[in-house]
């Protein structure tokens, strides 16, 4: 027994005498001590916290080799590995986590909704609430600083840029046609319905690599990854009625949406200016089909829609009016897939196929058009670290236009193109610090039309200068190639370009954002032609140019004053092209001086209601007077409009909706239409170019059928 004991004791003291004693000081990037920060031996219970000076003593039984792990809230991990001598007396400077929330955001030129967002400007809510947007994700986005009001084109136009240089992408995937067809002085909407998405990233400029063939701006659609429960929506408008339906299976879900739209009886009751043959009538569906891995996520999306209207505008030149026939069938397909590979890479890709049939008729002419077109997309992401992510990506658009012309003299005339571009990425994060960042890379891309290649680089910087506010400047090239209007009568061009420079301040605290950035854009080789119209024997070069400068102010608070959330928009523009058919350079007719938006949305307890208004300014545009001397000499009177909604909740379910846009009946004019010869007098005579109506009035019943019996459609009115 005395032997045991003696056994025993000898052991203890052996493992007594064999501890090593760890020990140090632990501090930030200020070199101020961090107290409680978590100190221990990978793999072991050996370990403590640092004290209120950041000094922190154990002792350990290990041997040999050992990695040392420090941790705290707010800052990046710290290893070290080693061998336990050399684990005495440490200095250790704990860096910043870069990814808290109150780290710097890369935002310049960037709006974002959705609740994954460090810096929301607005939410998805926000989208389709907006009193003027009438439920069109494009709507709610005019109102934002950037954008100017062309009321009756009703597509996104961004900082002296034309419409088709937005480019719009679902889950990263190009949408080719991603608006309604329609006619001169006929706004059109966006075709996709915003139940789809739960998050919206709209950019003005200065955007990533990743996105090519867009000279203004991209605006990114993300469509919802997992539907929160089973449902039923039902709607019942003055338009017409949709309905949809979500199911929910064990890895899997599925979304139809159904719609009918027409507006036989809304301009029965209400005056209108055309003289609607047939009226405006479209059949829309779409359904969403998501399924989940083991390492991610595959989205299937799919949607169909046919749109037809006949009708007769009135024109100074024809006494009988001008006779135009629309009939358009487009199928839009995307899907996509997410997926982990492993601890530091990560893939997504995606495909889109759109398939377009345009017949129009127009007085005598009778036009076929038919667009087949395909974009597929890789990309890799590497999470080098926390500071540095790498982005790797490669992708090919294709376009094949066919178009058939007729009219009396000319019979079925047929023209095209085909349009193929192959592009690849590379683009970084690399965050110096929780206040210091930068984005940098570069796009190529090789047009077989053209047989031309280009190279853009950008790059974004941003600073975080207090706790609620960063500076961030952007640089970038960016290249698009002609629309098919021109590719289909010449090929012999050259992909148009533009620079972008940005400035931006950004302040974020407690429910209140201001933005104020200010941009200048260099557009060169843009198209110029020699016809009033574009047509067989126009003659084309790539000898355009012209430049836009500006600034947008951002203001929005949800804090001040209860229940009531507004936010204000103010762009000052400064642009002019000599491009297309100009004789001079000169501001373009699509573009105002100065816009300004004052959205706001205000929620009744007592009366279970949401009641808002928008109201929109905008300066004069141009337009050339003949009459007097000079190239686009003359302006438009201001665009007013002031638009109310009110959004009743009867049950929790069922909500009664009511809105009228431009409740006051403004008299706005968009431009003049000039008759082709002058009176006895030699002036030309000319008539205001109006909206079809002054107002339009919205009226709908929505219910909603949900398993936890209180989901409602009021984020999608």
């Amino acid at each position: 027994m005395k032997n045991l004991i003696t056994i025993v004791i000898t052991i203890i003291s052996i493992q007594l005498y064999a501890q090593t004693t760890i020990n140090g000081n632990i501090f930030n990037s200020k070199n101020e001590p961090i107290v409680g920060a978590n100190i221990y031996l990978e793999g072991t219970y050996d370990g403590t916290t640092s004290n209120e000076d950041g000094i922190f003593t154990f002792d350990t039984s290990e041997t040999g080799s050992v990695v040392l792990i420090v941790s705290y809230l707010s800052y990046e991990t710290f290893t070290m590995g080693g061998d336990l001598s050399y684990m005495k007396n440490l200095t250790i400077k704990l860096r910043d986590d870069v990814n808290t929330l109150d780290a710097v955001v890369l935002s310049a030129g960037t709006f974002s909704a959705g609740d994954n967002s460090k810096v929301n400007a607005l939410k998805p809510l926000d989208v389709v609430t907006t009193a003027s947007a009438l439920g069109d994700f494009v709507g709610a986005l005019q109102t934002l600083p950037g954008t100017t009001t062309v009321a009756e084109d009703g597509r996104l136009f961004v900082r002296g840029g034309e419409a088709e240089e937005t480019q719009i992408f679902i889950d990263g995937i190009r949408v080719f046609t991603p608006y309604a067809p329609t006619t001169n002085n006929v706004p059109t909407r966006g075709r996709y319905s915003p139940f789809l998405f739960d998050g919206i990233t709209f950019s003005t400029g200065g955007y990533s690599a990743e996105f090519g063939q867009a000279l203004s701006s991209v605006l990114l659609l993300n469509t919802i990854d997992e539907p929160d429960q089973e449902k039923t929506d039902i709607g019942i408008m003055t338009l017409g009625a949709n309905i949809g339906n979500t199911q929910k299976l064990k890895k899997s879900s599925i979304s139809v949406n159904a719609s009918y739209i027409n507006l036989a009886p809304y301009n029965t009751i209400f005056n209108n200016r055309n003289n609607w043959i047939k009226p405006f009538e479209t059949a829309f569906g779409e359904t969403v089909f998501r399924i989940k891995t083991n390492t991610g996520i595959i989205k299937l999306y799919g949607a169909f829609d046919a749109t037809n209207f006949e009708l007769t505008q009135e024109d100074i030149n024809i006494e009988e009016g001008v006779y135009f026939k629309l009939n358009n069938k487009n199928l839009y397909f995307n899907g996509s897939y997410q997926s982990v590979l492993n601890d530091n890479w990560s893939l997504h890709g995606g495909f889109s196929y759109t398939y377009s049939n345009n017949k129009f008729n127009i007085l005598e002419s009778a036009i076929n058009g038919v667009e087949n077109s395909i974009h597929t997309k890789i990309k890799f992401k590497n999470r080098i670290s926390n500071r540095f992510k790498l982005y790797l990506g490669a992708e090919y658009f294709t376009t094949d236009f066919k178009e058939n012309y007729s009219d009396q003299t000319i019979k079925n005339v047929a023209y095209g193109f085909e349009n193929n571009i192959i592009a690849a990425f590379a683009e970084a994060d690399i965050f110096i610090s929780k206040n210091l960042a930068f984005k940098t890379g570069i796009r190529s891309e090789y047009s077989q039309l053209f047989k031309d290649f280009n190279l853009a680089p950008r790059v974004s910087f941003a600073y975080k200068t207090n706790s609620k506010s960063q500076v961030s400047l952007a640089y970038g090239n960016f290249f698009q190639n002609p629309n098919s209007d021109i590719l289909k009568f010449n090929q012999e061009l050259k992909a148009q370009s533009t620079s972008h420079y940005i400035f931006n301040y950004q302040f974020n605290a407690d429910r209140k954002i201001f933005r104020a950035e200010a941009y200048i854009k260099n557009y060169n080789d843009l198209v110029k032609y020699d016809t009033e119209f574009v047509n067989f024997d126009t003659n084309f070069n790539s000898d355009g140019n012209g430049f836009a400068k500006g600034i947008d102010f951002f203001w929005r608070d949800s804090k001040s004053i209860k229940n009531f959330d507004y936010w204000l928009s103010y762009s000052f523009l400064d642009t002019k092209r000599n491009y297309k058919n100009y004789l001079s350079k000169a501001q373009p007719n699509f573009a105002n001086t100065h816009n300004f938006s004052l959205v706001g949305k205000y929620w009744i307890d007592d009366l279970k209601s949401q009641v808002g208004l928008a109201y929109s300014y905008a300066s004069g545009r141009t337009f050339t007077n003949p009459n007097k001397s000079g190239f686009l000499n003359d302006k438009t009177k201001s665009f007013n409009s002031l638009s109310v909604n009110w959004a009743y909740l009867i049950s929790p379910q069922k909500i009664f909706y009511a809105s009228v846009n431009n409740v006051l009946g403004f008299k706005n004019i968009n431009g003049y239409q000039y008759a082709n010869t002058p009176d006895i007098n030699g002036n030309f005579n000319r008539r205001a170019l109006r909206s079809a109506t002054d107002q339009f009035f919205f009226i709908g019943f929505f219910w909603t059928i949900s398993d936890d019996k209180k989901s409602n459609q009021l984020d999608n009115l």
